[in-house]
């Protein structure tokens, strides 16, 4: 691998954990440092919405404030470089609570969950931004 691929890769990494952290914590405007302005987000396999990020972004800050106990851990991650573009899959792991305190395992209200996050990214002035994204939930647990 050449220098500008491994930065790339590198920072394509940080991408995927700022928009874990940004889930996590409830930083909506942290999106904004992952997708374009005009990027469109598919969330409808696991019952949320496809729109525009500021739409997402809405319907996470909602839907999400139910579940503020929240981790989402991101890896297997394959890169594909076409130019200034990637085709990115990275796997997911994510786990929601009812709350943040102590909760017994076998509590009502958790909910388990993984699949894949594919993103087209785009290189900008101002890094890698994903342009579009598809989740692809393919297993969940509810308690």
């Amino acid at each position: 691998m050449r220098e500008r691929e491994i930065a790339d890769r590198l920072e394509i990494g940080d991408l995927l954990a700022k928009y874990a952290y940004a889930l996590d914590s409830g930083d909506w405007a942290r999106l904004d440092l992952v997708f374009t302005a005009d990027a469109v987000i598919d969330h409808t396999s696991s019952g949320g919405i496809r729109g525009t990020r500021d739409e997402v972004r809405e319907h996470l800050a909602g839907a999400l404030s139910r579940r503020p106990g929240r981790q989402h851990l991101i890896g297997a991650t394959t890169i594909r470089f076409e130019r200034d573009e990637a085709v990115v899959t990275a796997s997911f792991f994510r786990a929601l609570a009812s709350s943040r305190a102590e909760l017994p395992a076998d509590a009502a209200g958790l909910v388990h969950s993984g699949g894949w996050y594919h993103h087209r990214m785009i290189r900008t002035l101002y890094g890698w931004r994903s342009r579009e994204m598809v989740e692809e939930q393919t297993w969940r647990t509810v308690r």
